[in-house]
């Protein structure tokens, strides 16, 4: 089926999300929508889904003009999505996650679970799935789980398919194996919009790739384009993609965890009994896909989780049992993983935002009273540092891109004298540009002598900014490894195997 959208525009009050975008996706071929987070790329795909109407524009399949009311009339016209966040009930099964929304029935009213899972179990046959038909959803890997997704939309006879950033939760191993499957289905005939802003992907499995910048398509281009080609129509402008950094230069202070236990408010052992150590000078990152006790280790770092044991020093001195602010005191630095929940307020000004945790007393407030000129003489420096870009030091930081609000936040922790900087996942929702000078002022710290602890998701920032990699899987540590542990090991230590069999396997 050949899928056109023609002038799509969709505002939302002053934001133009999407500018007239025009986009011709063939059958039988891969067509990646490549932009950062924000570009407008999920928009697209949901007005294409019927979940937003367009304010301008029109989509046509086969030459026919759509009016899509929902996502109903996007399915029934051939139009299969597979979101980024699986929309999948836990505690169903897999026939039933599949035959929801479509349910058959049979004599009596009674639905028809057998011709549901007949379906499942023929997909699966033809695309090698081995998904089984009576497994329930939650008891299913990740990757399983979005071969549900699949299915879903296969059972429904989509001819056009759209994967909204699939491998954000996948290891590399599930990547590979998802790029297989939609290689399988372009072959098939069908008609893929893939969205993604990770490059190394795009170049793997596209047939030809359009990119979106700030709403607007700025260009196209093909597979053998190189990253910094395709970075540079991101962004617009020429991108440094490599982190450049010596040799550590380890020094004797440091962070010391051991035997660490967290457990969650209804009971479960999220961080189970692991141990390590980061030295100065070093980058130790913390890697694995998302859920596997990485956010609650560095909350318990921080003294935001209650229910601790073991032992957390810093040069010597016992952090357990401490509060968040004499943490924050002792010179430990933050960055959140989610910096619109816990790194920032948006209603408040970039230099408000940058004086947060320091309004007790000097050199911001001194005798009760908040000291202006400082506050903003310092604000106006650490915008001109870190390269945020803005109107002004008033400027509700709310109001600034993703990659401005990170650099705010980063502003602020790497402006104290630092003992230990913690950051999760520093990079998420940035630019490519962004990632740039995050990544430069990362590697600044580490080579000032402090230890760093980074948690990260993406492999590739893994590689590139770790001195070591720690490699959690379900709460506990598979293994710390050597920053030069090759791609395939990682990703098998993702899935919970341990480093010698890891290295035996890709032997």
């Amino acid at each position: 089926m050949l899928l056109e959208l023609r002038g799509i525009t969709k505002r939302f009050g002053a934001l133009v999300a999407n500018d007239h975008i025009d986009l011709v996706v063939q059958p039988g071929e891969i067509h990646s929508l490549l932009g950062e987070n924000g570009a407008g790329k999920s928009t697209l795909m949901n007005v294409l889904y019927g979940l937003y109407d367009a304010d301008e524009g029109e989509i046509l399949l086969d030459g026919v003009v759509q009016n899509f009311s929902g996502p109903g009339d996007a399915m029934a016209a051939g139009i299969g999505m597979v979101h980024q966040h699986f929309m999948l009930v836990p505690v169903f099964t897999v026939a039933e996650n599949v035959m929801l929304g479509h349910e058959q029935t049979r004599g009596g009213g009674r639905l028809d679970l057998e011709a549901a899972r007949a379906q499942v179990k023929e997909i699966s046959a033809r695309f090698g799935f081995h998904v089984d038909p009576d497994a329930v959803v939650e008891d299913l890997p990740v990757g399983v789980q979005q071969r549900v997704e699949i299915i879903k939309a296969l059972s429904r006879n989509a001819d056009v398919l759209v994967f909204d950033e699939p491998t954000a939760v996948l290891t590399p191993q599930e990547t590979d194996e998802l790029m297989a499957i939609m290689r399988q289905l372009r072959d098939e005939g069908s008609a893929i919009v893939f969205i993604t802003h990770k490059l190394r992907e795009v170049r793997e499995v596209a047939d030809r790739i359009t990119v979106i910048r700030h709403g607007k398509v700025v260009g196209e281009a093909l597979p053998t384009a190189s990253d910094a080609e395709l970075a540079s129509l991101m962004v617009g402008r020429s991108v440094e993609l490599r982190v450049h950094k010596g040799s550590p230069q380890l020094r004797d202070n440091g962070l010391k965890v051991a035997n660490l236990v967290v457990t969650n408010e209804v009971g479960t052992v999220v961080v189970d009994d692991i141990s390590f150590e980061v030295r100065g000078g070093e980058v130790l990152v913390v890697a694995g896909v998302q859920g596997n006790g990485q956010t609650e280790l560095t909350e318990a770092l921080l003294g935001l989780e209650h229910n601790v044991s073991g032992s957390i020093t810093l040069d010597g001195e016992e952090l357990v049992g401490r509060s968040v602010r004499r943490i924050l005191d002792e010179g430990v630095g933050f960055v959140p993983e989610d910096r619109t929940l816990d790194g920032l307020i948006g209603e408040f000004t970039i230099a408000e935002n940058l004086m947060l945790d320091r309004s007790d007393g000097p050199p911001f407030v001194k005798a009760g009273a908040l000291q202006l000129p400082f506050r903003d003489r310092f604000a106006k420096e650490k915008v001109a540092e870190f390269d945020v870009r803005t109107q002004g030091i008033t400027t509700q930081v709310g109001r600034l891109s993703g990659g401005n609000q990170q650099k705010v936040v980063l502003a602020r922790e790497l402006s104290r004298d630092l003992r230990l900087f913690v950051a999760a996942q520093p990079t998420r929702g940035v630019d490519v540009g962004s990632i740039e000078f995050i990544h430069k002022r990362i590697v600044a710290t580490r080579d000032a002598g402090v230890p760093v602890l980074v948690v990260s998701t993406e492999l590739d920032e893994a590689v590139a900014l770790a001195d070591r990699i720690m490699v959690m899987y379900r709460g506990t540590v598979v293994g710390i490894v050597p920053a030069d542990t090759p791609r395939d090991v990682l990703g098998l230590m993702m899935a919970g195997i341990s480093p010698e069999d890891a290295k035996g396997e890709v032997a």
